[in-house]
């Protein structure tokens, strides 16, 4: 492995994002030649910056790499207030076909409501090569009391702030860092309408797929992996379980070889 390489995968994620504070709300879209591209979609209240050391990575292995930024992201929590989650699907499918006029080979890689994104395009664009799930709910962790909660809360109160587990949540986290840490509740009950669909056409999806969760993420229910795992028509299928990891791991993650599992699963398909 290349020194630049190396340094990509065992960089500390704390210490780079002091030195990338300009990209954190940023797209990002990094361009190869080989007809090799692939789609990385971020998740809820975050930005694509979660996903770009992932990205880099990629894009050093010779991949097109796109991260687009889902609407109502990467700016202040009100714009999210009355965004759909079809405008966010509608954002994924735009960076797809944008990918597909100058690449022959796509893969699409989520995160949490990412993947659930990325599902959603894969089981409609089954020309998409494969596959990476990480952290999607097949369901939320007490679904539908947080359902009642935002219904009953609404009219009372328009914006919530974020619980982190002591264990995954120090502030220092990227994660954290990057994402809203006030949100508004129209939006969740958006998040909930998302899982659902997801899961409804989960079944759809017949490519190579590499579904990904933490043990100890406190958002996802605990039989999200299996049940996405058994749900999904794919013939080649990966699935891996992470230790003391947070929910959307995949943004301060360094010692876990989780780069180097994505980038064999996507050679190897």
């Amino acid at each position: 492995m290349e020194e630049k390489e190396k340094s990509t995968v065992l960089a500390d994620p704390k210490s780079l994002y002091s030195d990338e504070l300009v990209f954190i709300d940023k797209p990002f879209y990094f361009s190869s030649e080989n007809g090799r591209a692939v789609l990385l979609v971020h998740g809820w209240t975050t930005t694509p910056y979660e996903l770009r050391r992932l990205g880099k990575y990629l894009h050093q292995k010779g991949y097109t790499v796109s991260a687009p930024l889902l609407t109502g992201h990467g700016t202040v929590p009100t714009d999210l207030e009355n965004v759909s989650w079809r405008t966010w699907n509608k954002d994924v499918e735009k960076a797809y076909f944008e990918l597909r006029e100058k690449h022959k080979k796509i893969y699409v890689i989520g995160t949490s409501l990412g993947a659930s994104l990325a599902s959603i395009l894969a089981g409609s664009n089954s020309e998409i090569a494969g596959l990476v799930l990480m952290a999607m709910p097949y369901r939320l962790r007490t679904e539908m009391g947080i359902f009642l909660f935002a219904r009953i809360i609404l009219p009372f109160k328009k914006y919530y702030k974020k619980y982190y587990p002591p264990s995954f949540g120090s502030s220092s986290t990227v994660t954290r860092r990057i994402s809203y840490q006030t949100y508004p509740i129209r939006s969740v009950l958006e998040v909930l309408k998302l899982a659902k669909f997801s899961r409804r056409v989960i079944g759809k999806i017949t490519q190579p797929c590499f579904v990904m969760q933490s043990r100890a993420d406190h958002i996802v229910a605990k039989k999200s992996l299996e049940k996405i795992f058994a749900k999904i028509s794919s013939k080649i299928k990966k699935k891996k379980y992470l230790e003391n990891a947070y929910h959307t791991f995949i943004s301060d993650i360094e010692n876990e070889h989780i780069f180097e599992d994505i980038l064999g699963f996507l050679e190897s398909n």
